[in-house]
């Protein structure tokens, strides 16, 4: 492991590692242990007890958070003529077909979030392979294919956000910044706990959440107790 600064030294040692904590009192902690001097994402990590190599055990969803994420999410819309001025309407930072479509082919993937019509999915088939790995693919599952391209612009900007269980079991979702208060960490991290319970998958034996962490940016993460969510 390298070695500890001296404000990492005093994070680590505020934490104790033999204790799992409240939602509440980790979202206060993790505001005193972060010291980067720049606005920290804070992000949760939920192991679960789950097979994600089986279809029926795959966690997948949407949740809007209550307090957004505190990140500027930079959105293209995907849409026909007829559809740019809502969408640019809803706060869309770039909007157009064919001229990103191309831009895409060249590599050009400066986005957080690509919303389209179920139309044009067409034509993004060929691009799978650039947006894919980047997790930048529209899905109709996450809300981001819809006849509805404002009411979809409108969500994604005021902090909705989808979440997917990865390979290892876990999800990993950023839910809000260093900045918010402790009560609103932990309303935004409470939102997307109930919601991952609520898809628990019906194959799935046993223990359902396994583990949960709460972290900023470089910062020791925080156990949290299960059974307080």
């Amino acid at each position: 492991m390298a070695k500890l600064t001296k404000k990492q030294k005093v994070a680590y040692d505020k934490v104790d590692k033999t204790q799992s904590y409240s939602l509440k009192d980790a979202s206060a902690l993790v505001k005193e242990i972060t010291s980067v001097n720049f606005d920290a994402s804070i992000d949760l990590a939920v192991r679960l007890g789950v097979d994600p190599r089986k279809a029926n055990q795959m966690v997948r969803g949407v949740v809007t958070l209550p307090h957004g994420t505190g990140k500027d999410v930079k959105v293209l819309a995907l849409v026909t003529p007829d559809k740019e001025a809502d969408a640019k309407e809803a706060g869309a930072d770039y909007v157009g077909l064919d001229e990103y479509l191309q831009k895409i082919k060249g590599g050009w993937t400066d986005v957080d979030v690509i919303i389209t019509m179920p139309s044009v999915m067409g034509k993004l088939g060929p691009l799978g392979r650039i947006l894919g790995p980047r997790g930048l693919m529209p899905n109709p599952k996450t809300g981001t294919v819809t006849m509805d391209v404002a009411k979809a612009v409108k969500e994604v900007k005021a902090g909705k956000i989808d979440f997917k269980v990865d390979k290892t079991g876990i999800i990993h979702a950023a839910i809000a910044k260093a900045s918010f208060d402790a009560n609103k960490i932990a309303e935004n991290a409470d939102e997307l706990l109930q919601t991952i319970l609520k898809l628990r998958p019906t194959a799935a034996k046993g223990t359902y959440i396994k583990s949960i962490y709460l972290s900023s940016t470089m910062s020791p993460g925080i156990s949290i107790d299960a059974k307080s969510v």
